[in-house]
């Protein structure tokens, strides 16, 4: 399971580094790299990234439980 947890936060970084490259410079990275936003590939891909983010959601209502020295 640790394994799929890293492969989503991984697919969360591509996704947020195109998002920042598609806001700064309206250039979007995957697009570019797949052929076109509406190419299957590309497609995948976003869809790749939207599913990594909704198994990451609950990780971000998951409460600390080991203390911080």
């Amino acid at each position: 399971m640790q394994t799929l947890y890293k492969l989503c936060l991984v697919l969360m970084i591509v996704g947020g580094i195109n998002w920042g490259l598609v806001g700064l410079f309206q250039f979007d990275l995957v697009a570019w790299l797949l052929g076109g936003s509406s190419t299957l590939p590309a497609r995948a891909v976003y869809t790749a990234v939207g599913a990594a983010a909704l198994c990451g959601l609950p990780g971000l209502f998951a409460g600390g439980t080991e203390e911080q020295p």
